[in-house]
This record gives C-alpha cells, sequence and structure tokens, in this order.
C-alpha cells in the first residue's frame, strides 16, 4: 500500500453554508474514511463585502498526489454549485483547499504548498491550530497553536453550533 500522507483542507461556504460544509464533509469521508474535524467557525468574508462564512479545517490521510486531490475538489466543488470562472472574491457555496501536503513545499500540480492563507487568514489558521496545535508549519517550523498565539490581523471569528452525522463538531461560546 502506497504511503499514507497527512493532508489538511480547508473548507468554507457561504451560501446555504450548513448545507454546502456537510456535503462536502461526506464526501471526504466517503473517499478518505476517518476525518480529523476541527470546530467551525463563523467569519466575516474578506475581501469583498458578502455574507459570514463557515470555516473549518479537515484533516485526512492519502495516496492520492497533490493533483489528484485537487482536481477531485474542484470536481466536487463544481457538483455543488461553484462556478469555477467566478472572481476569487465573491460568495461560494463551497470552497475546498489543500493547505499542506505532508512537509511538501513549493509548487506541486500547479498547487502551492503550504497554502499561504495558513498565515493570513484567522479563518484557516484558527481551525488549524485547534485541530493540530503541536504540529508545525512546513517552512516557519512554529506549531500552529504558536502561530495562532501570535496572529493578530483584526480579523473576527467566532465559534458556532454545528453537528454532522448526529453528533457535534463544535459550539458556540456563551
Amino acid at each position: 500500500m502506497p504511503d499514507q500522507i497527512p493532508v489538511y483542507i480547508s473548507i468554507g461556504s457561504n451560501i446555504d453554508r450548513e448545507r454546502y460544509v456537510r456535503a462536502a464533509l461526506d464526501a471526504l469521508a466517503r473517499w478518505f474514511g476517518e476525518l480529523g474535524i476541527s470546530p467551525v467557525y463563523e467569519s466575516e468574508a474578506v475581501g469583498f463585502d458578502g455574507s459570514p462564512f463557515l470555516n473549518l479545517v479537515v484533516s485526512v490521510k492519502t495516496s492520492l498526489s497533490v493533483g489528484e486531490l485537487s482536481r477531485q475538489f474542484k470536481q466536487l466543488e463544481a457538483e455543488n454549485g461553484r462556478h469555477p470562472e467566478a472572481p476569487k472574491f465573491s460568495a461560494r457555496t463551497l470552497d475546498l483547499d489543500i493547505l499542506t501536503y505532508g512537509e511538501a513545499v513549493g509548487r506541486m500540480d500547479g498547487v502551492e504548498l503550504p497554502r499561504n492563507e495558513i498565515l493570513k487568514n484567522a479563518f484557516v489558521l484558527r481551525p488549524l491550530a485547534d485541530l493540530a496545535p503541536t504540529v508545525k508549519h512546513p517552512v516557519c517550523r512554529k506549531s500552529y497553536l504558536e502561530l495562532w498565539r501570535a496572529y493578530s490581523t483584526g480579523q473576527k471569528l467566532w465559534p458556532v453550533d454545528f453537528n454532522w452525522q448526529g453528533r457535534a463538531i463544535s459550539q458556540a461560546v456563551g
């Protein structure tokens, strides 16, 4: 059996959010089996005026290549109503991005790794720090929890109640 590479994937949606996040989790579970799942956060749209997003990070292990994963994710997005020609900063039904692929650094199959959004956006870094606090970023070699504790852009996000397959994935605070 080929090596199983740990992969972290971000999921986001700001159109019919619960439906599309659940659709993504269902597909990922079918493809990869057991998922590591962060709490789900709501965050303001970044880069455009739009409805708030739901965001989370999922971990899987796979022998698929980066290119195979990317194609699978683009197909899943399309099957769930995402238009490939839509502007980068716009509302979307579903957005899946490969954040890291093992310790890979650089461009693989057209995907830049690790994804630069890890260090830029709270809606990526916070759930990643929750899911993998001791894992180190492949370039800066700091743990995701260390990076989150040092993060300070003012982007706001908050945990929300979210259930999937009969279990609570996350709960709102307060």
